[in-house]
């Protein structure tokens, strides 16, 4: 498989500096900013960018586990909300709450969630980011 590449590049100091982070596909190129990251300014940050690839993998990953099962899965909308915050006094990841819903004919709810749990702790990102608390509320449609 082929390594996936993203970089960033970053200038001034940590308050008054910015950066653009992109990647090597060339389907994202945004702004980030201390203001971005730690407040509400306007740009990107490093936690929303993993709160996508986390939701990205989890709905590959739930449809692969699902089918494999016997119940394709014909949608899967997931969230991943990726909560930063000061912690010793540094900024720390410490948890990573995904929702996400289905719709897969034929499946009872037991049998999803069980899916869903299985993934979750399975779908590469997740296994990447084991280090943080990983929170799932699974909702079949």
């Amino acid at each position: 498989m082929p390594a996936r590449i993203g970089s960033a590049v970053w200038e001034g100091t940590l308050k008054e500096g910015k950066g653009t982070m992109k990647l090597e596909s060339g389907a994202y190129e945004g702004a980030y900013s201390f203001l971005s990251r730690f407040e509400n300014g306007s740009g990107t940050n490093p936690e929303e960018l993993i709160g996508a690839a986390e939701a990205g993998c989890f709905s590959m990953a739930l449809s692969s586990n699902l089918e494999k099962a016997g119940y394709p899965a014909t949608r899967i909308s997931t969230t991943a909300n990726v909560k930063l915050e000061m912690v010793d006094g540094g900024p720390k990841i410490t948890s990573i709450d995904l929702q996400t819903q289905a719709e897969v004919p034929g499946i009872d709810d037991a049998r999803f969630q069980e899916q869903a749990e299985k993934t979750k702790i399975g779908c590469p990102v997740s296994r990447a980011l084991a280090g943080t608390e990983i929170n799932l509320t699974a909702k079949l449609l």
